[in-house]
């Protein structure tokens, strides 16, 4: 076989696994773009090794890929971006290979805006044993090859990452999309008419919000009682020429699965520029992420264009 055919078949091998490493990749970094550079330096690595002497090559770009990702969460940078209180996960459209397996609970959890916001209070180390036992069903002896630690440790870490996720999460169980939809629905109906107490009544007596300022704010924004998520989606849902000025246009409101959850977003011209997202728990909202930040919803727009959707729940926001 001549180097031309080597490397053609070299990277066909590389390209296979590329859809899991880009779903590894996410799930450690919560972020799109950030996934997509590590899984192409996984492939600069890839083309650097002696590639005769890889016996499983999808062992070895995982052990790659994650120690890419570790490394970016131990940065300098990363702990400042991620502790200033101003970040979130970058939302994808349900069906964007990135979200990865789906086959079990666990696995469509661990990659929901609740759990990724939860897995930044796990340690880099932390967050590799959880995501590549939950999501992907390695066992504890591959995790210790992967991250060079002992089994025992392994062990140790999820636990701990178990402990830490499933103590702080609001867990609503599995999702009803269509009960899911009447609750969005009849909120985005309350929000847009004013109807406070309708607001008030669908968020639980805990729900909390939190948006990103659409980029505009150094901290993230947060509210955590019915009354004032109440008063500020009742703000943030009411049309003004100011806000369609800031969108470029005027928008659909359309509903979408994000991320397994339900969500509202405002698309002007094909564009997404806001997506809402709501966790729900016992019929009602438990949580509201609004995401806005046009860096954090790139992919989001390039899914949407080749999405089919149904029709908006608003024609003109």
């Amino acid at each position: 076989m001549d180097s031309n055919a080597i490397d053609h078949f070299d990277t066909s091998r590389f390209e296979a696994s590329r859809n899991r490493l880009a779903s590894l990749a996410y799930r450690l970094l919560g972020s799109a773009a950030d996934a997509e550079d590590a899984v192409q330096d996984s492939f600069l690595h890839w083309q650097a090794a002696d590639r005769q002497r890889i016996k499983v090559p999808e062992a070895w770009l995982t052990k790659v890929t994650t120690n890419l990702c570790l490394d970016k969460l131990r940065s300098a940078q990363a702990r400042r971006e991620r502790t200033a209180g101003a970040w979130l996960p970058e939302p994808l459209l349900d069906g964007d290979p990135m979200l990865g397996p789906a086959d079990t609970f666990e696995q469509r959890e661990s990659v929901s805006l609740a759990v990724l916001t939860l897995m930044e209070r796990l340690s880099p180390v932390e967050r590799a044993v959880y995501v590549l036992r939950e999501a992907f069903s390695y066992s504890h002896a591959e995790i210790a090859e992967i991250l060079e630690v002992t089994e025992s440790a392994s062990q140790q870490h999820l636990h701990r990452a178990r402990h830490r996720i499933t103590t702080a999460r609001r867990s609503g169980g599995e999702l009803d999309p269509a009960a899911a939809r009447k609750v969005v629905e009849e909120f985005l109906a309350a929000a847009s008419s004013g109807r406070t107490e309708r607001l008030v009544a669908l968020l639980t007596d805990d729900a909390t919000a939190i948006s990103d300022g659409a980029g505009l704010t150094k901290k993230l924004l947060r509210y955590d009682t019915p009354e004032r998520i109440a008063a500020i989606a009742r703000a943030g849902f009411k049309s003004t020429p100011a806000k369609q000025r800031l969108a470029g246009g005027v928008s659909e409101v359309h509903f979408a699965l994000v991320n397994g959850a339900p969500a509202l977003l405002f698309v002007p011209d094909g564009r997404v520029v806001g997506a809402v997202t709501f966790d729900i728990a016992g019929g009602k909202i438990a949580t509201v992420r609004g995401i806005a930040a046009p860096s954090r919803l790139v992919r989001l727009t390039e899914s949407w264009r080749q999405h089919e959707p149904g029709a908006p729940l608003i024609t003109q926001w």
